[in-house]
């Protein structure tokens, strides 16, 4: 059985985030905070539209995505007010798991193609209003996207019949029996809409309520019951955090039997205080992965940390530990991860696509990519530059992999200049 994730909207309006479509009630003044808490009540994904009218509007909507994107580990989907290519790569550039193309436009069309042959179908989604549209243009979706978002209720069976593209679904039914009906299908990936992104939803509730349906939403799950390890006298396991980017140890701590539970059900980081005799969520501490050792009697937690603030986050970069992390680490991670690609490849991954269409086509994205840096280096947005050289050290890295240079060889050769 497939998971289901559960995916609240925001829509952000003249830099605020609106309630519906065409409902410009003020849900929050402050964007980055309602993600944030979604994000720490048990959101699985983020589905944002830009509503802006004008190219300024655009340009700010695209830097709260981005600020969004600091301080939230769940991926995010954003779409809106998308004309050329550029706004395709500037969303991108900010984080985004995928770009949505508004399929009911017909110049969107060509965008998706272009679009994908830039960055990868895995990167595009396509948003249709109904099924005449997917009828319709059916091969055009299944060569340009990896993902169907429907903005109505439709016929689901019909859909599956069509395609087999993962889709979510934006609804705004309350019914929640239409709601797990909804979820019961094969062929849906996730849920959004209305219900979803009220700010009273209880994720924690209604995702129990899928389980007592056998309606797998969360992802978090132990092969091993708490009494399988080997614990303390005090009923304790110790657990070591770690960075799962950097690999740098944060902390030693103390689980017992409910904050083990409490972080497999919720990937949320659960300590047990022997002090204070008392269980502690770290909200900003995301599970990657969890391990026990060979003797069981210590769990390793890899783990995606997260300030609470956008301002305290920054501020944690520039003035603490965060700050000495060795960027060679970095590196080594994503050269790494790219490693890992070309010897185990993945379906719809664009790591995976460049492998597979040789060593010229990654030769030519890094021509792109370095005259992209030479456009950005003529703009004063320091963080487009930013963004170009990322895009091509990722790309470099690509060829690094395929021509067998690792980044030890590299830096020994500096050394020697």
């Amino acid at each position: 059985m497939s998971y289901k994730r559960l995916i609240p909207c925001i829509f952000i309006y003249n830099g605020k985030a609106i309630k519906w479509f065409q409902d410009k009630e003020v849900v929050s003044e402050n964007v980055v905070e309602l993600a944030q808490y979604y994000s720490e009540q048990g959101a699985d994904e983020l589905l944002v539209f830009d509503l802006s009218e004008s190219d300024e509007d655009h340009t700010e909507s695209i830097e709260l995505i981005q600020k969004i994107n600091r301080v939230i580990p769940i991926p995010m989907i954003a779409g809106g007010n998308i004309k050329r290519l550029e706004d395709v790569k500037r969303l991108l550039y900010t984080g985004v798991k995928r770009v949505m193309l508004n399929f009911s436009k017909s110049d969107m069309f060509s965008l998706a193609q272009e679009a994908t042959n830039r960055f990868g179908k895995e990167k595009i989604a396509v948003s249709l209003n109904d099924f005449d549209a997917l009828f319709k243009q059916q091969q055009l979706i299944e060569e340009y996207s990896s993902e169907l978002i429907f903005m109505h209720r439709l016929d689901l069976n019909s859909v599956m019949n069509i395609t087999n593209i993962p889709c979510i679904i934006v609804t705004d039914t309350d019914s929640e029996e239409e709601l797990f009906n909804i979820l019961r299908c094969p062929g849906v990936k996730g849920l959004s809409g209305r219900f979803v992104s009220d700010v009273k939803m209880q994720f924690s509730d209604f995702k129990d309520k899928c389980a007592e349906r056998d309606i797998k939403i969360t992802s978090f799950e132990s092969l091993m019951d708490f009494s399988e390890f080997h614990i303390h006298t005090n009923g304790t396991i110790s657990v070591i955090t770690q960075d799962y980017k950097t690999g740098e140890i944060l902390s030693v701590r103390k689980m017992n039997r409910e904050a083990f539970e409490t972080t497999v059900k919720t990937g949320k980081m659960t300590y047990y205080s022997p002090d204070l005799d008392c269980i502690e969520s770290k909200q900003n501490q995301y599970v990657k992965s969890m391990t026990v050792n060979e003797t069981r009697d210590i769990l390793l937690a890899k783990i995606d940390f997260r300030e609470k603030t956008e301002t305290y986050f920054t501020q944690s970069l520039i003035g603490s530990d965060e700050s000495k992390k060795d960027p060679m680490q970095i590196f080594e991670y994503v050269y790494q991860t790219i490693l890992d690609r070309k010897r185990n490849p993945k379906q719809d991954s664009y790591t995976t696509y460049l492998f597979d269409k040789g060593l010229d086509k990654i030769l030519k994205k890094i021509g792109e990519e370095a005259t992209e840096i030479v456009i950005a280096a003529k703009n004063p947005n320091q963080d487009e530059l930013k963004s170009e050289f990322v895009d091509f050290l990722y790309h470099a890295m690509v060829l690094m992999v395929e021509r067998d240079v690792t980044w030890e060889e590299l830096t020994e050769e500096m050394a020697k200049r």
